[in-house]
């Protein structure tokens, strides 16, 4: 693979997973799924390209949703779905995608930013992330490898997602109680 095909989604959309996605419930805390790390996935199982699909369809019926994870369907696994696309703080956006195994590998520009999370919903928290961003991880179906470089919203919306799958949620990343917020509006 070339350095200009590793970079990037090579490509790659929701539609080649080549199945339809069904709706799943999205779990909230304290389940306990979400706070478990998942295990790294075969991303050309067909268990894992059908949650891949699954993610992508629940994420596209939730308002306001720029992400979605693994444990957040109740399946403990690293694989989430991104997708910031006309979200008015994205500035670098790929479009839809899945990611297998993500690992965050370099990271820069930290900033500190609102976040919310359909897994934890009647609030919201002030998260220092970085603002710039390169991640590798692995397209399900394919197994081809990618880097992405990203930044502002679409950095912050990886991290959240590399964070479910570690087991974590926003409110393990906020100063203190002094930035945990009750939410004003929902989606």
């Amino acid at each position: 693979m070339t350095a200009e095909e590793y970079a990037g989604l090579g490509g790659w959309t929701p539609e080649k997973l080549g199945l339809p996605g069904a709706v799943r419930a999205v779990v909230a805390a304290p389940d306990p799924v979400l706070s478990r790390p998942g295990p790294a996935v075969d991303p050309t199982s067909a268990e894992v390209v059908q949650l891949a699909a699954d993610l992508v369809a629940t994420m596209r019926v939730s308002p306001g949703c720029v992400g979605l994870a693994a444990p957040q369907v109740g399946v403990s696994a690293q694989v989430f779905a991104v997708d910031v696309t006309g979200h008015p703080k994205a500035v670098t956006v790929h479009g839809a995608f899945v990611l297998c195994n993500a690992t965050v590998v370099e990271a820069s520009r930290w900033k500190a930013g609102r976040e919310g999370c359909m897994s934890v919903p009647d609030l919201t928290g002030d998260v220092k992330r970085a603002s710039r961003l390169v991640v590798e991880g692995v397209l399900p179906g394919s197994g081809d490898p990618v880097r992405l470089v990203t930044d502002g919203f679409e950095a912050r919306a990886l991290q959240h997602e590399i964070d479910h799958c570690a087991g974590l949620l926003f409110l393990d990343r906020v100063a203190g109680a002094h930035a945990v917020y009750q939410r004003k509006v929902y989606l």
